[in-house]
């Protein structure tokens, strides 16, 4: 089973296949070695990934594969540097995790790339940048770098610059910290690129890019009494165009968009997003499964997507009552709801991606499987995929990828694979979609795989 897409311009038929994988293929997995997080820069040129270890690993468009007819989605290490250290909090007594939770690509504006990486209290902006040419003839140190003697100067040099080897350097060029009490779970992007918010379970802050030790506290849900806790704030992000406009969800299944511009405090929302529960489907898992792991608003900002336990919703930010689209991720597993309460899966965060023309979605599920789906006019589906981020896939390069189906009964076909059988230690969580191209990265446990499509 393909989908046809006409995004390509041609009208034709697209398959999606293999192009890399990246990270060692070996089952003995450090827990530092998972990958956290998976995001394009702007131009799809670069890809940064992060992971437990609080590592971030960028990888550049490889110039070659441009070129080539078809072209080639093919990324090569460009850069790796530690990004957050583990933390000790001693007046909480509390250990803070150098796992990368987020990166966003800053648009670019000179030679230099910049981006914001974020552990669970502490966003450090860096600044990624090549010298291939280097300075000789220094009059006070010698070409290693050690002082001269004073006295053994006689004469004056004029330093020059010569060619070197290139070198990718990145340094740590602001750090936001202490202005969280919680985890952070999200960052974003001002689309005027001087601001950004962080949000954690309870609150979200608005930051300026030159300003470290000073941020504004746009929501406050806290209660005055922690047990009338009743949700908690899970994702959050900034409309791509209305620098004033940001949404966020809560653990509640609701989404909220506020306006900067009614007041600082944006404790009323102006629009809020829910669609109304089915009292004769309700359960004891039906608050959990209705939590939004991740909101994100189309590319031209018309439509949101969110993302619940068990699927995709697709909002009009003109219509609050319903969703415009649902989208399935996996349905069977309503049935596997208990299981997956006593093996904590139900609280897995799920992320979900837009493709660049904003016409098609996807998202992640168990076993290595992700989902893309693509949107019809009005609404319709016309095409949806369940493929596999497979090992034995690196051995089949440029090989159609094979449609999986799971079969939800004991019933199943030859090509199916039973709902029993499937693998819950194998999560797609992190997914990213090239913002012009059809290729897309997915993280499964340590390794990156790219696809693309082929046509």
């Amino acid at each position: 089973m393909f989908y046809r897409s006409n995004s390509d311009g041609n009208g034709g038929e697209t398959t999606w296949c293999f192009s890399q994988v990246k990270g060692t293929l070996e089952d003995d997995v450090t827990e530092a070695d998972l990958i956290s997080c998976v995001e394009f820069n702007h131009d799809g040129e670069l890809l940064a990934t992060g992971d437990k270890g609080g590592r971030v690993v960028i990888f550049q468009r490889d110039p070659a594969s441009k070129q080539c007819v078809p072209k080639k989605g093919e990324y090569n290490v460009y850069s790796t540097f530690q990004s957050h250290e583990p933390e000790f909090d001693y007046l909480k007594s509390l250990e803070i995790e150098e796992k990368i939770n987020k990166i966003r690509w800053l648009k670019r504006k000179n030679q230099a790339h910049f981006l914001l990486s974020t552990n669970d209290k502490t966003i450090k902006l860096w600044k990624v940048s090549e010298r291939d040419k280097r300075v000789t003839g220094y009059n006070t140190r010698e070409e290693g770098g050690r002082p001269r003697d004073p006295t053994r100067i006689t004469q004056l040099r004029v330093p020059t610059v010569r060619p070197a080897e290139l070198m990718v350097e990145a340094s740590p060029r602001r750090i936001f910290a202490n202005a969280h009490t919680y985890h952070i779970n999200s960052i974003s992007l001002n689309s005027d690129q001087e601001t950004y918010l962080s949000a954690d379970d309870l609150r979200i802050n608005l930051w300026h890019l030159e300003i470290t030790d000073q941020s504004f506290n746009i929501v406050d849900i806290k209660p005055a009494n922690m047990e009338e806790l009743t949700e908690v704030i899970t994702a959050a992000e900034f409309h791509p165009t209305e620098c004033n406009l940001f949404v966020y969800s809560s653990s509640k299944g609701t989404i909220r968009l506020c306006d900067m511009r009614a007041a600082a405090l944006c404790d009323r929302h102006a629009k809020l997003f829910e669609e109304p529960e089915d009292p004769h489907a309700r359960s004891f898992f039906s608050e959990i499964i209705s939590s939004i792991s991740d909101v994100k608003l189309s590319n031209e900002g018309r439509y949101m997507m969110s993302r619940d336990y068990l699927g995709l919703k697709v909002w009009d930010l003109r219509m609050e009552t319903k969703p415009v689209e649902t989208y399935p991720v996996h349905e069977y597993l309503r049935s596997k709801l208990c299981s997956l309460y006593e093996n904590d899966c139900i609280f897995d965060k799920f992320e979900c991606c837009w493709s660049g023309d904003d016409q098609r979605l996807m998202t992640g599920s168990y076993n290595g499987f992700f989902r893309v789906f693509e949107r019809g006019a009005g609404g319709g589906r016309r095409g949806e995929l369940t493929l596999e981020a497979a090992r034995d896939a690196a051995a089949r390069p440029r090989q159609p990828l094979r449609a999986r189906r799971v079969a939800a009964t004991a019933k199943r076909k030859k090509d199916e694979i039973s709902v029993d059988c499937l693998d819950f230690n194998k999560k797609i969580l992190h997914t990213a979609w090239h913002p012009h191209e059809s290729i897309i990265a997915v993280a499964a446990t340590n390794n990156l795989f790219i696809f693309q499509d082929k046509f």
